[in-house]
């Protein structure tokens, strides 16, 4: 787990960095109003996209690395699944943004970004098999020629007045790229030869059916929070929003990292009643440490890093990123249970949940953005608090659904302990004088490490097992995936 983990994490943050730079471009080029409307463009797109998924990736996976002589079958199924639904779907999506009344101009520019899309979509599709068998460093390649393409068309784009029209064909080319790329990777590995049956479709949209429930309702809420904002929000509002939720995807990297590179082990040892707590406390440490690390950052540093990537027009955004930054903490656990709870088969339970959720959450939305904008001029703080304060529901059903056993009091015990490091870490910034953001930000890790070895968080071994990465020959760590058919 620890080399995929390094494996993706150097992949993410050179998407980040390419990431954070045409986050940049945007956000100074395009300006407050019409980069909340991008923003809310690809909020939707990214929304129909997760819906459409169906679930399959999670299932293809875990059906993948339980059985991987049929690799080449799950994956082509799920290829043309996806080729198929999103073709048929481009005109029911134009149609539905016409009707909620965003304008032609605005739905031909989300139709184009939704079927741009299809060629990453299908790229990110190979990474299906790749995370089966455990090569995560050819998933993490593809997302960086996929994030390289982009930056480097939209610039150009973006200098020359083409607008948001220029940043779509940049994904578009971009896009097209990454496919290339992971089909010369996935065949770089003598993966399988790909088929397709109706037998696997069935069974992939059938066992899908818990993860699409929750796929619903992870994609109706940045849908709706988009739409709430832009119906009760001035356009500057939601581009203040988008800004920070940019921010806020960049610090869920790790917890996706972690958890996408534990999800194998965990899926086979989800019938082992023995192995399944150790798999899953083995990814809730590391979880925890840097769940709470980026929550305390994130409300520490805030100005810092939107004045960086955007500027100063948009100063309300670490207004917004300081709300979120207690939800950030348990989004990181969440992320693992909802893994935990699929891999052992009561995600239908937790689905309802965040349906639940998801609901409370717009109702909260629909209460206080139209308050908080007139008092405070930044409605997105209210998207953002009904998030932290719905987000206490799937915590909860999700412990309630988790089989017995799966969380020990030793769970609870770094949990607490990771709390106690941010409260330390906290209260020395309290105590001391503004530092500047270069040494205040080493200073604010160095003190959370510190506090989390005095608390017992962080231990010997961690470190140990951490060395051993780099000494583990790669290809040493598990079976190639060409010995897998």
């Amino acid at each position: 787990m620890a080399s995929n983990a390094l494996y993706l994490g150097l992949g993410q943050a050179a998407t980040t960095a390419l990431a954070i730079g045409l986050t940049a471009a945007l956000g100074r080029w395009l300006g407050a109003a019409d980069y909340g409307t991008y923003y809310v463009l690809i909020t939707m797109s990214t929304s129909v996209y997760l819906l459409m998924e169906c679930g399959q990736s999670v299932w293809v996976v875990r059906e993948t690395a339980r059985a991987p002589e049929r690799a080449g079958e799950l994956l082509g199924s799920a290829l043309a699944f996806r080729v198929a639904v999103v073709t048929a779907s481009a005109i029911p999506v134009g149609l539905l943004t016409l009707a909620l009344g965003y304008g032609v101009r605005t739905t031909w520019l989300f139709v184009l970004l939704f079927l741009g899309n299809l060629p990453l979509f299908l790229a990110s599709g190979y990474g299906m098999a790749f995370r089966a068998a455990e090569r995560m460093e050819r998933d993490a390649a593809v997302s960086v020629v996929n994030k390289v393409l982009v930056l480097s068309v939209a610039l150009p784009a973006l200098a020359i007045g083409a607008g948001i029209p220029g940043v779509i064909l940049a994904q578009v080319l971009a896009g097209g790229a990454a496919l290339f790329t992971a089909r010369a990777l996935y065949l770089g590995i003598d993966g399988q030869t790909l088929s397709m049956s109706r037998q696997a479709v069935r069974a992939m949209v059938l066992g899908g059916l818990p993860m699409l429930s929750m796929s619903v309702s992870g994609a109706a809420q940045p849908y709706m929070d988009a739409v709430i904002l832009s119906k009760l929000a001035p356009a500057t509002a939601v581009g203040y929003f988008g800004a920070a939720r940019n921010i806020i995807g960049t610090l869920l990297a790790p917890a996706l990292i972690i958890a996408t590179a534990s999800y194998p082990r965990i899926a086979r040892a989800a019938h082992d009643t023995s192995a399944f707590p150790r798999e899953i406390r083995t990814a809730l440490r590391p979880l925890l440490w840097l769940g709470a690390l980026g929550a305390t950052g994130t409300w520490l540093f805030a100005e810092t890093a939107v004045g960086l990537i955007y500027g100063s027009g948009f100063a309300p955004s670490a207004t917004i990123l300081k709300v979120y930054a207690p939800a950030l903490f348990l989004v990181f656990i969440d992320i693992l249970l909802w893994n935990a709870l699929y891999a052992a088969g009561v995600a239908v339970g937790l689905a309802i949940v965040i349906a639940v959720k998801v609901l409370a959450s717009a109702g909260l939305s629909i209460l206080l953005v139209p308050i908080l904008q007139a008092r405070t001029g930044n409605g997105g703080i209210g998207i953002v608090l009904s998030f932290a304060l719905s987000e206490l529901v799937v915590l909860s059903g999700a412990l309630v659904l988790l089989p017995r056993g799966t969380l020990t009091g030793e769970a609870a015990v770094d949990t607490a302990r990771a709390l106690g490091a941010a409260g330390l870490t906290l209260l020395l910034f309290w105590a001391i004088p503004s530092l500047n953001p270069w040494l205040g930000i080493p200073l604010c890790i160095a003190t959370f490490s510190g506090a989390s070895w005095l608390l017992g968080l962080m231990h010997q071994r961690d470190v140990e097992a951490l060395q051993g990465i780099f000494r583990t020959p790669r290809r040493a760590a598990v079976p190639p995936f060409e010995t897998l058919g």
